[in-house]
C-alpha cells in the first residue's frame, strides 16, 4: 500500500476504533467506570482513601465509586465484590480484611478479565494483579524499636489487633522481632478489636483494673487507639507508651492531650490515587491475559508491591503534619 493511501485508511481504523465508544476530552472512555471496595467506609482512613481514588477518577475524567460497608464486616465485602464484579467495571480497587474468604472472588473476577488490585491489605494468594499499601513488616519494626526505648528496655505491652486480617499481623511479627530481643519486655495476649473502639476501651479498662501492670499499649489498627487513650482518661491514668495507628482526628487530638505518644501514619490517599491510575492503564493497554501469575514473571507490566510507606507523627511534628493535611 502506498504512502498515499495509508492516509485515508489509517483514519478509517482509527474513526472505527472509536465507533460505540464515548470519549471525554482525556481521549478515554467517558463510561469507564472504578471501584474501590473497603470495610469500614465511614472511617476517617478509608474517607481519605476515597478522596485520593476520586481525584485521581477527576483528573483523568473516568467514573469511580467507593463501595462496601460502613461496619467491620468481611461477609458484607464480599457481598459487595461480588455485585462489582457483575457490573463488568474498568477495574476493582480491594481491601480484603479477610483474604481467604476473598481469594476465589478476586480470582473470578481476573478470570473475567477485570482487572482488580489490593490496597492496604492484601491477598497475595490470590490472582490480583498488584498490591498498593504499607510494608507492614517494616511499619511494625518502626513502632517496635519506639516501644523499646519508651520502655528503656524494661515492662509489660499490650496489644490490640485484628488476628484475621494479614497485614495487621505482619505489624505484630515485626514488632514482635523487636521487642522480642529485649529480654526484660513481656508482651502480654493479642487483644482482639473486631473493628470496634469500643472494645479497645473495655478491655483497656479491664486491663489497667487488673493485677499485671501494663506499660505500654500498641494498636495495629487505626480504631484501636483513641479506644484506649478514651480508657486511660477516664481512669486518670498517665505516663503510659500508647502507640497507635494512622491520623483519625481523634487519635491526633489525644496526643495533644498527651496519652497517646505518637502514632504510625499510613498513606490511604497514595493507596487510592496511584491505584486508580494503575487500574486505567491496565484498561487502556489491556494485556493479552490478566491470569497469568504476573507475581513471578519478569515482564509483568506492573510491580507486585507498590510500597507507599509511613509517617511517625509525635508533639514534635504533630501540627505541622496536621496543616498539611488540611491542605486539599
Amino acid at each position: 500500500m502506498t504512502a498515499r493511501l495509508l492516509g485515508p485508511f489509517l483514519f478509517a481504523a482509527l474513526f472505527c476504533s472509536a465507533c460505540g465508544k464515548s470519549l471525554n476530552p482525556a481521549g478515554r472512555e467517558s463510561n469507564a467506570h472504578y471501584f474501590l471496595i473497603a470495610v469500614n467506609t465511614q472511617i476517617p482512613y478509608w474517607q481519605t482513601a476515597a478522596s485520593g481514588f476520586t481525584k485521581a477518577a477527576s483528573e483523568i475524567q473516568v467514573q469511580g465509586t467507593v463501595a462496601g460497608p460502613s461496619t467491620y464486616d468481611p461477609k458484607a465485602e464480599q457481598q459487595e465484590f461480588r455485585r462489582v464484579a457483575q457490573l463488568n467495571p474498568a477495574g476493582i480497587l480491594v481491601s480484603p480484611v479477610d483474604p481467604d474468604l476473598m481469594k476465589s472472588d478476586i480470582d473470578n473476577a481476573i478470570a473475567a478479565g477485570i482487572p482488580v488490585i489490593t490496597v492496604d491489605a492484601d491477598s497475595s494468594g490470590s490472582k490480583r494483579l498488584s498490591f498498593i499499601g504499607t510494608d507492614n513488616y517494616e511499619a511494625g519494626r518502626m513502632g517496635g524499636e519506639i516501644v523499646g526505648r519508651s520502655l528503656h528496655g524494661n515492662g509489660s505491652v499490650a496489644i490490640f489487633s485484628m488476628p484475621e486480617q494479614t497485614n495487621l499481623n505482619e505489624r505484630y511479627r515485626g514488632y514482635m522481632e523487636i521487642l522480642t530481643a529485649f529480654p526484660h519486655i513481656v508482651v502480654l495476649p493479642v487483644v482482639d478489636i473486631k473493628g470496634d473502639p469500643q472494645i479497645a476501651f473495655d478491655q483497656t479498662q479491664k486491663l489497667i483494673a487488673g493485677k499485671t501492670k501494663v506499660d505500654a499499649f500498641v494498636c495495629l489498627d487505626a480504631l484501636g487507639g483513641k479506644g484506649v487513650a478514651k480508657a486511660l482518661d477516664a481512669g486518670h491514668v498517665t505516663g503510659k507508651a500508647v502507640i497507635a495507628m494512622d491520623s483519625d482526628p481523634e487519635t491526633l487530638d489525644w496526643i495533644r492531650k498527651g496519652f497517646i505518644q505518637g502514632t504510625i501514619v499510613q498513606r490511604p490517599f497514595t493507596m487510592g490515587f496511584v491505584g486508580l491510575k494503575m487500574l486505567d492503564d491496565l484498561h487502556r493497554h489491556k494485556p493479552q491475559s490478566l491470569n497469568v501469575g504476573w507475581a513471578k514473571d519478569p515482564f509483568a507490566p506492573v510491580p507486585s508491591f507498590v510500597n507507599t510507606g509511613v509517617i511517625w507523627v509525635d508533639k514534635q511534628n504533630l501540627e505541622t503534619f496536621a496543616h498539611a493535611q488540611a491542605v486539599p
